[in-house]
């Protein structure tokens, strides 16, 4: 998708649904708790789906379609979600659930997950009277591909005329105040690329880093996207947590090791942020820890099993890490946040900037994790391969991306939720990272 298009597709479900009327005083969100979130349900048939959410009180919303894969975005102020967990299992015609969660300080979203194209009917919000809780109402209509790209060519012309009155030459304070400008002057603005910093050398005191060697694990995927889900409803953000916090435990058993996470908890964290943590915090190692699947029709969808460690390369080794890099890059885009223009924008400019030593290390890393895991945990048939994931493009720090088993594969599935199997494996990834940060003291590297 071009940098275009990413903006089209959002400005487009303005369009047909609006933005919501502000219902809350300028400054007011400051000076109010959180509205909860009680309940919501879904209603409908086949051809038309209503949406509502209740609240303790109205609030200001957007709602807005995506594609590839279709769903529905409400972006809410953050709420105190208090909706039972089985309520995000409720299907109705072409919506097959939905699910919620903080994406950021201050904001919230619900993400309706939908079969086929949806456009947006209309929305509206109720204030809360009497006993009846404020609600917001999202009524969907059912649509063809056809339908829908006809309405995108539509929109992406007025997206173009919307563009030039934001231009400096139109500006007008007035115009500028108007939510749906506002809207495409954010969406507009791409943050700026920093630069890599300089290859630090092997004196410590010299680069003013704490003592220990700073290790990054990074679990996947987390709060509103669950990553791949088991047949049997297991997430992979549960699993790749709980592996990752037995690594973290092991490996700062070793006292020369400083070891940070990128989630702790069951919270959402943007590719993007992933990486900028591991810069920030001047990481000599990122590990990315992941549970793959196969789904059918694919060939082998039920006894592909094993470890996986994946290394960044423009080109992916082969059709299958092609595939899963393209999942695992659009984990923004699952839960709602459409990151794709901006990382189109990057991805090139952050390969060139990819130092040579940087990449070396990772395949030096990578290589040596799978020999040390060989004997210990099962590996794939094809433990080592490469392909474009965002989330290994930091150009300074060393970084691999290990898919520890398929949750797709029964057996695979019984070891990801194996207190004991986490355990030992925790162990192995800790002694290949042992061994990484050994031979590169004795090499002078």
């Amino acid at each position: 998708m071009t940098r275009s298009r990413g903006i089209v597709w959002i400005f487009l479900t303005v369009l047909v649904a609006g933005l919501a009327a502000p219902l809350m005083r300028p400054g007011a969100a400051a000076s109010q708790p959180s509205p909860v979130a009680k309940a919501a349900r879904l209603s409908g048939d086949a051809h038309h789906v209503r949406f509502v959410a209740e609240l303790s009180f109205a609030i200001s919303y957007n709602v807005y379609v995506l594609p590839d894969p279709f769903r529905v975005i409400i972006d809410l102020p953050q709420v105190n979600f208090q909706i039972p967990a089985a309520d995000g299992a409720q299907h109705a015609g072409f919506i097959q659930g939905f699910r919620y969660g903080l994406v950021d300080a201050g904001k919230s979203r619900i993400v309706l997950d939908a079969s086929a194209p949806v456009l947006i009917r209309k929305s509206f919000v109720m204030r809360a009277r009497g006993d009846q809780p404020a609600r917001i109402v999202v009524d969907l209509v059912a649509t063809d591909a056809k339908s829908f790209a006809a309405v995108h060519r539509a929109d992406e012309q007025r997206l173009a005329a919307a563009m030039e009155e934001l231009s400096p030459a139109n500006a007008d304070a007035s115009d500028a105040k108007k939510p749906e400008n506002a809207a495409i002057a954010r969406l507009s603005q791409t943050p700026a690329i920093p630069l890599p910093r300089p290859k630090p050398q092997l004196d410590r005191q010299a680069r003013k880093l704490p003592e220990r060697h700073v290790i990054v694990l990074d679990p996947g995927h987390g709060g509103i996207d669950s990553g791949t889900v088991s047949p049997d409803g297991v997430d992979e953000k549960d699993v790749v947590l709980a592996v990752a916090k037995e690594l973290k435990a092991r490996l700062e058993a070793d006292k020369r090791f400083r070891v940070l996470m990128t989630r702790s908890d069951d919270h959402f964290v943007t590719l993007r942020n992933r990486v900028k943590f591991a810069r920030d915090h001047d990481a000599e190692l990122f590990i990315s820890l992941h549970a793959d699947a196969v789904r059918r029709p694919y060939r082998n969808a039920s006894s592909a099993r094993g470890a996986t460690v994946y290394t960044l390369s423009e080109r992916a080794s082969d059709s299958e890490a092609a595939a899963l890099a393209q999942k695992e890059n659009r984990a923004d885009i699952i839960a709602g946040v459409d990151l794709q223009a901006e990382n189109d924008d990057v991805t090139g400019i952050l390969i060139d900037l990819a130092q040579r030593e940087t990449k070396n290390h990772s395949v030096y890393f990578a290589k040596s994790l799978a020999g040390d895991l060989r004997g210990k945990i099962r590996l794939h048939s094809r433990p080592l391969r490469a392909a474009g994931f965002r989330v290994l493009k930091a150009p300074d720090v060393p970084s691999v991306l290990m898919e520890l088993g398929y949750l797709s594969n029964r057996h695979d599935e019984a070891l990801l939720t194996s207190p004991a199997w986490r355990k030992k494996t925790a162990a192995a990834i800790a002694e290949a990272v042992a061994g990484y940060f050994s031979t590169q003291i004795a090499s002078g590297r």
